[in-house]
């Protein structure tokens, strides 16, 4: 079964209304409906967005705040396939 994603809309009568144009042959479909969440009315500025983005990203800084501090650097000339490879022969005795 092959799926498709348009925008449509539902009218005053209840009926679906695909608002965008859908090649398909003709014959029946089988129709599930996502109701898109309301749109905000007001833009919030530049300091409420910056205020959301420190209390999303703050706890996260906390908690990994060391892991990468004492980490060796990555070499110029590492090959994350060939470390996936060694690491997958490692594992299944290749």
């Amino acid at each position: 079964m092959q799926a498709y994603k348009v925008k449509g809309k539902i009218d005053e009568t209840g009926h679906l209304i695909i608002t965008e144009s859908i090649e398909l042959a003709p014959g029946d479909v089988e129709v599930i409906v996502l109701q898109a969440p309301p749109r905000l009315e007001t833009v919030p500025d530049s300091d409420q967005l910056e205020n959301l983005s420190a209390q999303k990203h703050g706890s996260l800084i906390k908690v990994f705040q060391g892991l990468f501090e004492n980490a060796p650097p990555i070499p110029p000339d590492f090959d994350p396939d060939q470390a996936k490879w060694a690491y997958l022969k490692e594992k299944h005795n290749l």
